[in-house]
C-alpha cells in the first residue's frame, strides 16, 4: 500500500490535481481573508444576513447547474474524443439550463418582493441573485470532463480577484453589507464569462437550433439527480437559515464563522470529487481491473490528509477563531471541536458516492439523498432549542454517519459489485 501511495502521488494525475488544487486554493482562502474584515466593519448581525442571502442564493445554484456537475460530466468524458457529440452536448445544456435560468430569476425576484423574511432585505436579496447568473456561465463541468485543468483554475483566480477588489472598495461602512453577494456574483460572471466564450473559440462550436425535443429530453433525463441535489443543497445550506429564522441575524452570524472554517474543507472535498469523479467513471467504464486499487488509494490518502488537518484544528481552535473578530471567542472555539468531525466523514462519505453514482446507482441515490436530508432537516429543528448552535452541529454530525452506512449498505447488497471480495 505504501509503495503505492507514493507511485500515485509522482503520477501526471497528482501533478494535474496540483494544478486543479493551486486555483480552487483561492476559492478557500477569499472567504477566510474576507470575512475578519466584512466582520469588522458590518459586525455579526449583518454578516448573519450576507450568509442567509448567499445560502439561498447557493440553493440556487443547484437548479441552474441541474445535474451538470454528475450527469454532464460524465458525459463530455466519455465522449471527449468526439467533437460533434460534445457540440451537441454542450449546446443543449446551455439552451436547457438558460430557460431554468429564467424561471428561476421571475420566480425569485417574485418572492424577494412578497415574502416577509425576504423582503426585510430586499435590495440585499435581488443583488445576490447575480451570483446564480454567474454561476450559468460556469463551464466547469465541460472542462472537468474534457480534462481542462487549467482554464478553471485560472477563471477561479479571476472571480476570486474581483470579489476582493469589490468587497473592499464597497463596503466600507456598517451599512455596506448589502454589497458583499453582489461583488461575489460580479467576480462569476466576469470570469465564466470570458470562458465560455473561449469554449467557443478553441473547440470551435457553433451556434445551432437545439430542438423542442432535445431540451425536453435533458430536462427529463437529468431531472432525478438535479432533484437530488436539490436536497444536498438544502442539506449544506439550510442550517444558517433555519438559525436565522428560528434563532436571529446575530445567531447566523456566529453559526458562519464556524461554519466557514469548515466549509474551507468541505469545498476541497467537494472540489476533490468534482475532480476524480471523472477518473473513478472512466477506470470503471474502461479499466474495471484497476478501477478498485485506484479509487482506494486516492480516496486513503485524501481521508488521512483530512484527518491530519482536523487535528490541527481542534488543537488550535481558539486562536483560529479568535482570527475572525468575533465576539465570543471561547464559545466558538467549543462550536468548532465539535465541527471538526465533519470534514473527516465527509471524506469518508464522498468517496463512497463516487462509487454509488460511478455504476449509475441514481435511483438509491436520490433515496439516500431525499431521507438523509429529511433526517438533517428535523434534527436540527429539534436540537436547536436545546442545544443552540451545538445542536446544529450535532445534527449535521449524525446525518453524515447515516449517509455513509446507506452508502455502504447499497454498494455491497450486490455480490459482484465493486467492493465485493475478489474471487
Amino acid at each position: 500500500m505504501k509503495k503505492q501511495i507514493i507511485s500515485a502521488i509522482k503520477s501526471d494525475f497528482f501533478k494535474k490535481f496540483s494544478i486543479y488544487g493551486f486555483g480552487q486554493f483561492f476559492n478557500l482562502v477569499t472567504p477566510l481573508l474576507l470575512i475578519p474584515y466584512i466582520v469588522k466593519v458590518c459586525g455579526e448581525e449583518n454578516f448573519g444576513k450576507v450568509s442567509v442571502a448567499l445560502a439561498i442564493s447557493f440553493v440556487l445554484i443547484v437548479f441552474i447547474d441541474y445535474g451538470s456537475e454528475l450527469v454532464g460530466v460524465r458525459d463530455i468524458t466519455i465522449n471527449r474524443n468526439d467533437k460533434k457529440e460534445l457540440q451537441r452536448i454542450f449546446l443543449t445544456n446551455l439552451v436547457s439550463r438558460f430557460l431554468v435560468l429564467i424561471l428561476v430569476l421571475v420566480v425569485s425576484l417574485v418572492l424577494i418582493f412578497c415574502l416577509p423574511f425576504l423582503q426585510s432585505e430586499t435590495i440585499l436579496f435581488a443583488l445576490s441573485l447575480l451570483i446564480i447568473l454567474g454561476q450559468y456561465l460556469n463551464q466547469s463541468w465541460f472542462l472537468q470532463g474534457v480534462d481542462n485543468i487549467n482554464w478553471i483554475s485560472i477563471s477561479n483566480i479571476i472571480s476570486k480577484i474581483i470579489y476582493v477588489i469589490g468587497v473592499l472598495v464597497l463596503v466600507v461602512k456598517k451599512e455596506d453589507y448589502i454589497y458583499v453577494n453582489f461583488s461575489f456574483g460580479l467576480g462569476t460572471i466576469i470570469s465564466n464569462g470570458i470562458f465560455t466564450y473561449l469554449i467557443f473559440k478553441k473547440y470551435d462550436f457553433k451556434f445551432e437550433k437545439i430542438s423542442k425535443r432535445e431540451i425536453k429530453d435533458f430536462l427529463k433525463r437529468d431531472f432525478k439527480m438535479f432533484s437530488s441535489q436539490i436536497f444536498v443543497a438544502i442539506q449544506l445550506y439550510s442550517p444558517v437559515v433555519l438559525v436565522s429564522f428560528f434563532g436571529n441575524n446575530f445567531m447566523a452570524g456566529q453559526y458562519r464563522i464556524v461554519e466557514q472554517i469548515i466549509v474551507t474543507f468541505k469545498t476541497y472535498i467537494f472540489l476533490f470529487f468534482n475532480f476524480t469523479y471523472p477518473r473513478v467513471c472512466n477506470d470503471i467504464n474502461n479499466n474495471p481491473s484497476t478501477a478498485k486499487r485506484n479509487w482506494l488509494i486516492i480516496n486513503t490518502v485524501n481521508v488521512l490528509f483530512i484527518v491530519f488537518l482536523m487535528l490541527i484544528l481542534y488543537f488550535n481552535s481558539e486562536i483560529i477563531v479568535t482570527f475572525f473578530n468575533a465576539t465570543t471567542v471561547f464559545d466558538l472555539s467549543n462550536l468548532l471541536k465539535i465541527a471538526v468531525f465533519i470534514p473527516i466523514l465527509l471524506a469518508i462519505s464522498i468517496g463512497l458516492k463516487q462509487l454509488v453514482l460511478g455504476y449509475n446507482f441514481q435511483k438509491q441515490y436520490v433515496l439516500i439523498t431525499t431521507v438523509s436530508v429529511i433526517i438533517s432537516l428535523i434534527l436540527i429543528v429539534l436540537f436547536l432549542p436545546i442545544y443552540k448552535l451545538q445542536g446544529v452541529f450535532y445534527s449535521l454530525i449524525i446525518t453524515e454517519v447515516i449517509v455513509i452506512i446507506f452508502y455502504l449498505f447499497c454498494i455491497r447488497k450486490r455480490p459482484n459489485h465493486f467492493l465485493a471480495k475478489d474471487v
